[in-house]
């Protein structure tokens, strides 16, 4: 990827890449820039096979995003605003339904749309002094960007109206006992601890890791029949790959598994 953004930083490395949202001196809030750049970072990512896995953070050491950015809420219309919403909602849309797993560094602040771009990612790894909230309804707003939708199908309801409906906010180790967070590390770990847990995924079957992705994420939205037979037919798929002869043989022989993705 050697494209030029003006709101997004791009770093490769290896089979990793890092999304990082780039307008510190506005909390990485999002405008519509960030908020395009970062849907064609992802479409792009998407295409690349050499890509396993990416990580999306922000730039600084204050915050991962602070949500989307007030400035512009003064000259919005209610077209204009459910057109962002709906514009915001597909971007996180991509990570959740893109093949490739995709890892939220919580550098900071998690904020309203900050917190609903984390809560798409399949893996939220914080630092200590991450704060995450959804606060949309101290400016008379509710979450726009799947807040309402994904926060409570990972925190429970009840959480999800404390966060949502009286805008409380969560240390990052309140953020762990509630399970909307997988791991909290000192900041200068933060991007130590990243790296291993993506180039961990990164070595895994690409092919499996998809399928996986797509049962856990859209097989718990619908019946428990009708999940069982997503799971069944992705799992009946996973036998017609390469990368399944590879990982039998490599246990067989125990040794490394090396998958092409195939």
């Amino acid at each position: 990827m050697s494209k030029a953004y003006e709101t997004v930083k791009i770093e490769r490395e290896q089979s990793v890449l890092w999304i990082i949202l780039n307008r510190p001196h506005r909390l990485n809030a999002f405008n519509d820039v960030l908020l395009e750049e970062l849907a064609d970072a992802l479409d792009t990512a998407e295409k690349d096979p050499s890509i396993r896995c990416i990580v999306v953070t922000g730039e600084g050491d204050r915050a991962f995003s602070a949500g989307a950015d007030v400035t512009m809420f003064p000259k919005a219309t209610p077209a204009k605003a459910e057109e962002f919403s709906r514009f915001g909602q597909k971007t996180f849309g991509k990570i959740e339904e893109m093949s490739k797993p995709v890892i939220a560094a919580i550098n900071g602040f998690a904020l309203g749309g900050g917190l609903e771009l984390a809560l798409a990612c399949d893996f939220r790894i914080a630092a200590e002094h991450a704060e995450l909230g959804s606060p949309e309804i101290m400016l008379g707003l509710i979450p726009g960007w799947g807040g309402t939708q994904r926060l409570v199908r990972i925190v429970g309801l009840a959480k999800a109206k404390e966060m949502v409906m009286l805008g409380v906010r969560l240390k990052a180790d309140e953020a762990l006992k509630a399970g909307l967070v997988h791991k909290v590390v000192h900041y200068e770990k933060l991007k130590d601890e990243v790296r291993a847990v993506a180039q961990k995924l990164a070595e895994g079957p690409p092919v499996a890791m998809k399928y996986a992705k797509h049962a856990l994420n859209f097989g718990t939205q619908v019946p428990l029949d009708v999940g069982l037979r997503l799971e069944s037919g992705l799992m009946g798929l996973s036998f017609s790959t390469e990368d399944l002869k590879e990982g039998v043989e490599a246990f067989m022989s125990r040794r490394k598994a090396e998958f092409k993705g195939k």
